[in-house]
C-alpha cells in the first residue's frame, strides 16, 4: 500500500496554469519513453506515435453546472449540479427531459434556503422568457427540483441559458466567456461532465488530421467526469478514499477498436479509468456477472486474469448475443501502487496536483517513476493542471 504523502510535492502558485495559452496546440508536451525525458511541443504529437497506434478520446462535453439564483433577501444561492436523480439517473436521458427534472448537488448558502421556498431565475431566449423555478426536494441528500414552464426546452437547453462553466476551484477564479469554449474540447460530443477531460484540451483540428495522415487511428468513448476528480486524498490510507462513481457510455466500435488495437494510448486519465474499467466489466461477463459497475477495489484480485483479447472479446459477445449497439456503466475503479495495467500502453495526461488519486494513477502507470517526470516539468517551465501543458507517458 502506497501512503499518499509520498506523492507530494511543492507546486508553487505561479506555476499553476489561470487561463490556457492563446492557440491550444503551442503547450509543451514532456515526452517519456523508456526513462527517458525529450521536452516537445504538443503539435509535435504526431512525429511520437506510429500507424500501430490508437488514441482512445472522451467525448463527453462540459455542460454550464453552476447556476445562480437570488433570494428576495438578496442572499446568493450557488446550485451546482452533480448527477441526475429523477426521471433518470442516466445522464444522457435526464439532459434530453423537459419540464421537470430532480438533481443531485452541491449548494452555496444552503441554510438560507428554507424549505418550502421556491428560487426563480428569468431567462431570456430570442426575445422570449422562460422561467426556471428550484426547490428542496430532499434537504438531508441535497437533492433539488428544478421546473420551468416552457416544455419545448431540454434541461441541457435550460442550463445553456442559465449556466456557469464549472471551472476547478484551485484556478481561484469566476468563469469567463472565453471559458465557455476553451474549457471543451474540439472534439466534445456527449453532454454531461461537470469536469472537462483536460488531456483533450490540447488537440486541433490541425493535430487530429495530422495524426490520420500518419495513419494513426481516434476512437471515441465516454465518461461524464464527476466533481469527485477533484476531491483530495485526506486519508493516510488511500483504500479508504471515497472514490466517485463516473457514468460511462461505450459503443460496440469502440470494443472492436480495442480487440483490433496494437497500441491503447488512452487520451487522459478519464478515458484510461473507462478502458481499464471495461476490461474487468470483461472479467465479470466471463465469471458469468452482467452488471456494469465497476467498485472501488475489485481490481484488485488474485488468481489467474484473462487476456486483454479474452476480456474485450467477452464484452463483444454479450453486445451482439443481446443486439447492443452501446453499454452504459458506471466506474469507482481506484488505480494506485502496483495496479496491472491490463488495457493501456500510452497515455496523454496534463501535470496533477500533489497528493491525488490522479498523480497515484499517474505514479501507477510508471512504475513509481513519477516524480522524475514532475521534477522535469517543474524544472523546465511547465505549466501545470487543467489550462497547463501535457505529457505523452510511454512507459
Amino acid at each position: 500500500m502506497i501512503r499518499a504523502e509520498i506523492l507530494t510535492y511543492n507546486l508553487p502558485e505561479e506555476r499553476i496554469a489561470k487561463y490556457p495559452l492563446a492557440h491550444r496546440d503551442q503547450s509543451k508536451l514532456l515526452y517519456y519513453h523508456k526513462d527517458k525525458l525529450v521536452d516537445k511541443t504538443f503539435n509535435e504529437l504526431p512525429e511520437l506515435l506510429d500507424k500501430e497506434s490508437t488514441l482512445f478520446f472522451n467525448d463527453t462535453k462540459v455542460i454550464p453546472a453552476r447556476l445562480f439564483f437570488t433570494k428576495d433577501t438578496g442572499a446568493l444561492i450557488e446550485v451546482f449540479l452533480l448527477e441526475p436523480v429523477l426521471p433518470s439517473p442516466v445522464v444522457s436521458v435526464a439532459m434530453e427531459a423537459t419540464g421537470k427534472v430532480i438533481w443531485q448537488c452541491m449548494v452555496g448558502n444552503y441554510k438560507k434556503w428554507k424549505d418550502g421556498q421556491t428560487l426563480k431565475l428569468d431567462l431570456e431566449d430570442d426575445g422570449k422568457t422562460i422561467q426556471l423555478s428550484a426547490s428542496i426536494y430532499n434537504r438531508e441528500e441535497i437533492k433539488i427540483s428544478f421546473e420551468w414552464n416552457d416544455a419545448n426546452y431540454s434541461l441541457a437547453e435550460i442550463i445553456e441559458l442559465a449556466g456557469k462553466v464549472p471551472l476547478p476551484p484551485y484556478l481561484n477564479r469566476e468563469s469567463e466567456s472565453s471559458d465557455k469554449e476553451r474549457y471543451q474540447t474540439v472534439y466534445s460530443q456527449n453532454k454531461g461532465a461537470v469536469a472537462a477531460p483536460t488531456a483533450g484540451l490540447h488537440f486541433t483540428d490541425e493535430v487530429l488530421e495530422e495524426l490520420k495522415r500518419k495513419g494513426v487511428k481516434e476512437s471515441f468513448l465516454t465518461l461524464h467526469v464527476s466533481a469527485g476528480t477533484f476531491q483530495p486524498l485526506k486519508v493516510e490510507n488511500p483504500e479508504d478514499h471515497p472514490m466517485h462513481s463516473e457514468q460511462m457510455v461505450v459503443s460496440r466500435m469502440a470494443i472492436e477498436n480495442i480487440l483490433e488495437s496494437k497500441k491503447v494510448i488512452a487520451v487522459g486519465t478519464t478515458s484510461m479509468r473507462t478502458l481499464e474499467s471495461l476490461f474487468w466489466y470483461g472479467v465479470r461477463l466471463i465469471n458469468g456477472n452482467s452488471a456494469f459497475k465497476i467498485e472501488k477495489l475489485e481490481i484488485y484480485q488474485e488468481g489467474t486474469l484473462p487476456s486483454r483479447k479474452e476480456s474485450f472479446q467477452a464484452i463483444l459477445d454479450h453486445m451482439i448475443e443481446n443486439k447492443l449497439d452501446t453499454l452504459h456503466g458506471e466506474t469507482e475503479i481506484f488505480i494506485m501502487g502496483d495496479y496491472p495495467f491490463m488495457v493501456c500502453d500510452g497515455l496523454i495526461t496534463n501535470f496533477h496536483q500533489p497528493g491525488s488519486t490522479l498523480l497515484m494513477l499517474v505514479n501507477s502507470f510508471l512504475n513509481g517513476n513519477w516524480k522524475s517526470v514532475y521534477d522535469h516539468a517543474l524544472k523546465n517551465g511547465y505549466r501545470f493542471l487543467s489550462y497547463g501543458d501535457s505529457s505523452l507517458l510511454i512507459p
